[in-house]
C-alpha cells in the first residue's frame, strides 16, 4: 500500500493488464470456433473485443503499415500515445526519438511456454539456459525448449508483489567451479529486503548446494514492492546489483541516502564485501558497498560491448520511465527530480526534472513502458543490431530497441510487440542469438531468419 495515495498502482508490474489481454486471447479463440456466426459479424465482434482489451490496458496495436517504411531513424516515433506530462526534455532525444525498422528478416520463435512466472535468464557454457521463477524455483532449458524439474536448496523467497526469485548470474569460470549467484526478495523478521546469494549447482544439476546469502540491502521493509533484482559480473569479478527504493513515501527519501541499500546501484566482491575502487570507500556517513544512488526501481543492467560502460533502465512512477549511463558516485535523481507523475495523477515533489548535481535520463518514457531485463546485442548476424540495447518492457508488452550513437538514443523500434507479452528478461545467448522470457511462461528465440 502507498503510504498517502491509497493501493499502489505500479506500472513495474502493471497486473491488471494480464486480464485483459487473457480475455482478449479467450475471445478471439470464442468467435474462430463459433461456425454459426457469419465471417462479418465475427470480425466485427473481434474488433470490438480487441477495441475493449487494449483500451483497458492502455495498449497501441501496432501499425503494420511503417513494415515497408524506411529504416535507419526516418520514421516517426513509435510511441504516438499522449504523454501524462507537459514536461520539457532536457535535450533532443531525450525521448520520442525517430523510429527505425529492422531490414535484415528475423523472427522471434517460442521454445517453451512451461515456465512459471520467469524472472531472470543467464547462459551455461554449453548454451543452455538458466531460469529464475519468481516463486523461488531455478529450472535449465536446452535449445530446443525442454524444461527441467526445479533446482532445490535454495532459500526461501517472499514471492509476494514484485518479490520472488529474481536476477541470476553464473560465474565467468562455471566450467570448473559451478558457481551461481542470484539476487531474491528475502522474508525476514522486520520486513522483507533485497538479498543476494551464491552456491554451487550440482553435478547432477538438481540442487544448489551450499547456499549463502552474502549481501542484504537494508533496511527491510514491510512491503513487497521496488526490489530491483538485477545483477551482473565486472570484468574484475565483481558482483553489479541493483535495489529499489520499495516504492512507498515512507522509503522513497532512501534513494537520496547514501547510507541505506535502497534505490542504489551496489558493486560487491563475490563474497559480499565492498568492491575495491568503489566511490565512497572511506566516506563517513557513505556505505562502501554503493557504486550509484537516487534510482527508483532498476530492473535492468548491462554492460555496452565495446566501451564497457554501466547501462540501467529504471521504472518511473507514471511515466518518466529511463535509461542512464551509471557512472560511480553519480545520484540520479530520484524522487528529486523525475519525467513522471503520481498515479494519483499529481506531481512529484516539487515538480522539477532537472538540478544541478544530479543527473539527467539518457533517454526516458511517457507514458509508461515498464522496462524490466536488458541486454546489448553484439552479434554478427544482424549487423544493423550491432552494439544496440535490447530492453524487455511489461506493460509496453514489447522488446525496445534502442539505437546508441556516442551515449545518445538516436532510433527506437518495438519487436514481438503483436505476441502481447508481458517481457520479463533478455540476454544474449552463446549462439548470438537473443532470448527473452515473458510472465506467461514464454521462452522466445530471437534471430535471423
Amino acid at each position: 500500500m502507498n503510504s498517502t495515495n491509497g493501493p499502489a498502482k505500479d506500472s513495474s508490474d502493471c497486473e491488471r493488464c494480464i486480464p485483459e489481454f487473457t480475455l482478449l486471447q479467450n475471445f478471439g479463440k470464442l468467435i474462430m470456433q463459433h461456425d454459426k456466426l457469419h465471417t462479418t459479424s465475427s470480425v466485427l465482434l473481434f474488433m470490438v473485443g480487441l477495441s475493449l482489451a487494449v483500451g483497458a490496458c492502455g495498449q497501441n496495436v501496432a501499425d503494420n503499415s511503417k513494415s515497408v517504411a524506411q529504416a535507419s531513424g526516418s520514421l516517426p516515433p513509435v510511441e504516438t500515445k499522449d504523454p501524462n506530462s507537459n514536461y520539457t526534455p532536457a535535450f533532443s532525444g531525450q525521448t520520442r526519438v525517430a523510429g527505425v525498422k529492422t531490414s535484415t528478416p528475423y523472427e522471434g520463435k517460442v521454445l517453451t511456454e512451461a515456465l512459471k512466472s520467469p524472472w531472470g535468464i543467464t547462459s551455461l557454457p554449453d548454451g543452455r539456459l538458466l531460469v529464475t521463477e519468481k516463486e523461488g524455483t531455478m529450472r535449465i532449458v536446452t535449445s530446443a525448449g525442454q524444461v527441467s524439474e526445479p533446482i532445490t536448496g535454495l532459500p526461501k523467497v517472499n514471492a509476494a508483489g514484485q518479490g520472488g526469485l529474481l536476477g541470476v548470474r553464473v560465474d565467468p569460470d562455471f566450467a570448473s567451479n559451478r558457481m551461481v549467484y542470484w539476487v531474491f526478495s528475502e522474508p525476514l523478521p522486520d520486513g522483507n529486503l533485497t538479498a543476494v546469494a551464491k552456491g554451487k549447482l550440482s553435478a547432477d544439476e538438481k540442487k544448489i548446494e551450499g547456499a549463502t546469502v552474502i549481501y542484504r540491502a537494508t533496511p527491510a521493509y514491510k512491503g513487497t514492492l521496488h526490489y530491483g533484482g538485477r545483477i551482473l559480473i565486472d570484468k574484475a569479478g565483481n558482483l553489479i546489483i541493483s535495489t529499489g527504493e520499495r516504492s512507498d513515501l515512507v522509503t522513497r527519501p532512501q534513494a537520496q541516502s547514501t547510507n541505506s541499500g535502497l534505490g542504489k546501484v551496489i558493486r560487491i566482491t563475490k563474497d559480499g564485501k565492498p568492491a575495491s575502487g568503489n566511490p565512497f570507500v572511506g566516506q563517513t556517513e557513505a556505505r562502501p558497498e554503493l557504486y550509484s544512488y537516487g534510482h527508483r526501481n532498476v530492473q535492468s543492467l548491462a554492460f555496452h560491448p565495446v566501451t564497457g560502460d554501466l547501462w540501467e533502465g529504471e521504472f518511473g512512477p507514471r511515466g518518466g520511465d529511463e535509461i542512464n549511463r551509471v557512472e560511480p558516485g553519480k545520484n540520479y535523481g530520484w524522487p528529486t527530480i523525475t519525467y513522471g507523475i503520481e498515479y494519483s495523477g499529481k506531481k512529484v515533489g516539487e515538480a522539477i526534472q532537472q538540478k544541478e548535481g544530479l543527473e539527467q535520463p539518457v533517454y526516458y518514457w511517457d507514458p509508461s513502458v515498464s522496462p524490466s531485463g536488458m541486454t546489448f546485442y553484439s552479434g554478427n548476424a544482424i549487423p544493423e543490431w550491432k552494439n544496440n540495447l535490447f530492453v524487455g518492457t511489461l506493460s509496453g508488452m514489447h522488446i525496445a530497441r534502442l539505437v546508441i550513437e556516442k551515449n545518445k538514443v538516436v532510433g527506437e523500434e518495438r519487436l514481438l510487440a503483436d505476441q502481447y507479452q508481458r517481457f520479463r528478461d533478455v540476454t544474449q545467448g552463446n549462439d548470438g542469438a537473443l532470448y527473452a522470457v515473458t510472465d506467461q511462461g514464454r521462452l522466445y528465440r530471437i534471430a535471423k531468419k
